[in-house]
């Protein structure tokens, strides 16, 4: 009887594919491919980013930015939301931001999408931790909780009036209420 293997990819193998919509990652090993946004993680998405980089990016202190590829570590990812620290944004030679990201986010926020295995997105949370991330969020909208992973891979659970924690140096107050307040539209 013979047993077929399946042939394991590189990551850099992976990264001559051809872009996938929605974008795909590869995390241990594995070729994940991100569901496609609903409308609940899409505002989240737009309004946190909103609010980060209104206190952040003009006075150079970070820049929050969506659905960008990260490489590092041995995998190559796209969260939700990667904020990175000002001065470790990458830029080219002549000063522009660079098109690749070969470095860890400082803080990384993923959106739970109806039916996404939570273990999936919680992996990827782990990996950024254990490669120097400082913060990442895992934001669940059914549950209304997030779920917050800190170095040492430290995991906390936040709810209702919980304030969250935040990347140090970035002036912000959010509760776990007032984030999924955003998705209400009351007259």
């Amino acid at each position: 009887m013979t047993i077929a293997t399946e042939r394991q990819i590189t990551l850099e193998d992976f990264l001559k594919l051809p872009e996938t919509k929605p974008a795909s990652e590869f995390i241990n090993g594995e070729i994940l491919q991100k569901p496609m946004p609903q409308g609940e993680h899409s505002l989240i998405q737009t309004t946190f980013i909103e609010v980060v980089n209104g206190l952040t990016r003009s006075q150079k202190i970070a820049i929050a930015f969506p659905e960008l590829r990260c490489t590092f570590g041995g995998s190559t990812i796209v969260p939700d939301i990667a904020v990175f620290r000002w001065e470790r944004i990458p830029k080219t030679e002549s000063g522009r931001i660079a098109n690749r990201f070969e470095i860890h986010p400082d803080w990384v926020i993923e959106i739970l999408s109806p039916e996404q295995p939570q273990k999936k997105v919680l992996t990827k949370l782990l990996h950024c931790s254990r490669n120097g991330t400082e913060l990442g969020w895992l934001l669940n909208p059914e549950e209304e909780s997030v779920l917050a992973v800190f170095p040492g891979q430290k995991i906390e659970i936040y709810e209702g009036d919980d304030k969250l924690p935040i990347l140090e140096n970035i002036n912000l107050e959010l509760t776990v209420k007032e984030i999924f307040g955003w998705l209400s539209f009351g007259s």
